[in-house]
């Protein structure tokens, strides 16, 4: 069966950057499973899956534009060492969520200076090529009841 609509596509992959550090990986893991169509992983990714089937190896580079987009410098903000009530230590990389006018987002303390502490809101991938070495494990068709809720369920997938 060949990756489409709707189909319940689990595979391992090695994501690098453009300097060959691996950034993320499914090896000693099981494989990432995902409901293809459902916007479950990054459109990049997804349309170079199309049409593949199990067993197939996939090299694939993925721009900002369709990974995880590029760098928002409005995103990047200073706020007052107050805003973080109840919080000790602020230290870069620590991640908090905040609430902005969009609803919840995550942010990431980047530097801390004096009273002022800066924020980036971009997700840490953003501006960056992402390069996928992808082998599919399975292909299947997926449920009803995984096509109306987005999602893959049961081995893989989410429970209910």
């Amino acid at each position: 069966m060949q990756i489409a609509q709707n189909s319940v596509v689990a595979f391992h992959y090695t994501l690098t950057n453009d300097a060959g550090e691996v950034l993320d990986s499914s090896e000693g893991r099981e494989p990432l499973t995902y409901l293809h169509g459902a916007g479950n992983i990054i459109p990049g990714l997804e349309k170079e899956l199309e049409g593949k089937a199990a067993g197939d190896k996939v090299n694939a580079k993925v721009a900002p534009a369709e990974g995880y987009g590029e760098v928002q410098e409005q995103l990047v903000q200073e706020v007052p060492r107050d805003a973080f009530q109840g919080v000790e230590s602020i230290e870069p990389g620590m991640q908090f969520q905040a609430q902005t006018q969009g609803g919840p987002l995550m942010v990431t303390v980047t530097q801390v200076e004096g009273d002022t502490v800066t924020v980036d809101g971009n997700h840490p991938l953003a501006g960056q090529n992402l390069n996928f070495d992808v082998e599919i494990a399975e292909v299947r068709e997926a449920s009803q009841e995984e096509i109306e809720h987005g999602h893959v369920h049961g081995e893989g997938g989410h429970e209910h």
